[in-house]
């Protein structure tokens, strides 16, 4: 099979790089192996250009859902450019990380003080650390993703299972500390009974949980955890890396109107520029005096700069009611396309982030497939389709076009019985070793 420049390059990648990239949501083989451009050289919008100067519609995510103003937004990229001309990083702070401070404490009454980091996963072990300097109970209890580090990573120590529910299957405990086993305790969504479980036989400080991720809470799921952990002294941290600033200009806890006692963001807070926020009640927060967390590349003006224009423009232009109106229309899309040619599909999601699967046992190949075919239509497409303001009534009408087709060929090969004409293997759902 003949390669593109991107896969090329992927393979030389490889040699030189640990699974040839970054990012495990990045890798060529969680869409479309052997085919996915991978490389890009120019983003506008809601366009890519790959190595070969070949556009595409990007729907598979928007930067793993952080560029919800669309790429190269040029109100950030004005505040930017002045910023580093002035210089980005010098001996002494940049004053708009006050600035941004006092953006996120309007935004979230409930909350007293704010650190920055750079990434989700900083921003969730910085979390973490602050919170058990203050509880008097390390053992932690999650709900959702939250990241690569050794806390997370050991619930799967003593069941290599705890996290398939969570967001990966097979996640490996290679390199993990072992000194975590027996202190960290997976609960389901919408399941309050398995919290209460968990706190009831284990001494519980902390309770950190995406507030949503595929599906919105029921009967009451969120106040009933703010609850359990009033009763029990627990630590309340919500995990808004990926749902904050999507549907709700805030986050989704100040949807359903429940306050924890501390949050984290990242991703859409810069547009794609690195930073993310910890925010939290002053008696929490000031722990972090009493605890060694410090890092030079945090006090970056660039982040900071980002971050207050994109908030502001956000609030400005109404971003979250345009995102949720265009990813209505999506779903409704996915829903009309499906049902006319007797397609069997589930949808989830946030509005501004739906989420496709195929119902049918060969699910991973018909995504894969259906990647394939959108990809020649000119369109980055995967299960998940993070929305940007870039994604404008023309383009979803180019989409809707596109994607009828291809629902059209998967309905018929799945009435012939035969298998999918991949051009080459099926896409990974699982965390794999790639080289």
């Amino acid at each position: 099979m003949k390669l593109n420049k991107s896969q090329k390059l992927l393979r030389k990648a490889k040699k030189i790089i640990p699974g040839g990239n970054q990012l495990l949501s990045k890798r060529s083989e969680m869409f479309l192996p052997n085919i996915w451009p991978n490389y890009y050289k120019k983003s506008v919008g809601c366009k890519i250009w790959d190595l070969e100067n070949k556009s595409y519609y990007d729907f598979a995510g928007m930067g793993v859902t952080a560029c919800s103003l669309g790429y190269s937004n040029r109100t950030i990229n004005k505040a930017l450019i002045k910023t580093f001309k002035n210089g980005s990083l010098t001996t002494l702070n940049s004053y708009e990380e006050y600035e941004l401070a006092k953006i996120f404490l309007n935004i979230h009454k409930w909350a007293d003080m704010a650190k920055f980091c750079k990434s989700g996963g900083e921003a969730c072990m910085v979390a973490i650390r602050i919170a058990r300097a203050y509880s008097i109970n390390e053992n932690i209890a999650f709900c959702g993703y939250h990241g690569w580090h050794d806390w997370y990573l050991s619930a799967n120590l003593q069941n290599k299972k705890s996290l398939d529910k969570q967001l990966l299957t097979g996640l490996s405990t290679s390199g993990v500390s072992k000194s975590f086993l027996g202190s960290i305790f997976p609960f389901l969504y919408n399941d309050i009974k398995s919290l209460e479980k968990i706190i009831k036989k284990n001494k519980i400080g902390i309770i950190i949980m995406e507030p949503m991720r595929s599906s919105p809470p029921k009967d009451n799921f969120l106040k009933k955890v703010r609850l359990l952990a009033n009763r029990y002294k627990c630590v309340l941290i919500f995990d808004e890396i990926t749902s904050g600033f999507h549907d709700y200009y805030g986050g989704i806890h100040l949807k359903y109107k429940v306050n924890p006692d501390m949050a984290i963001f990242g991703k859409s807070i810069g547009n794609g520029y690195p930073i993310s926020s910890i925010i939290g009640k002053k008696k929490i927060m000031n722990k972090a005096q009493d605890t060694f967390i410090s890092s030079t590349m945090w006090t970056d003006r660039a982040g900071f700069v980002a971050s207050i224009e994109t908030l502001k423009f956000m609030k400005k232009n109404n971003v979250q009611k345009k995102l949720v109106k265009i990813g209505k229309n999506i779903k409704s899309i996915w829903k009309m396309e499906a049902k006319n040619v007797g397609l069997k599909i589930s949808i989830s999601g946030q509005d501004s982030m739906p989420y496709l699967s195929f119902d049918y046992k060969n699910n991973l190949e018909i995504s894969t497939f259906f990647t394939q075919e959108m990809l020649k239509k000119g369109f980055l497409a995967g299960n998940l389709a993070s929305i940007s303001i870039s994604h404008n009534l023309h383009i979803v009408k180019k989409y809707h076009f596109a994607l009828r087709t291809v629902f059209k060929k998967i309905i018929l090969i799945l009435r012939s019985n035969k298998k999918f004409p991949l051009k080459g293997p099926i896409k990974h759902a699982t965390f794999r070793r790639l080289t």
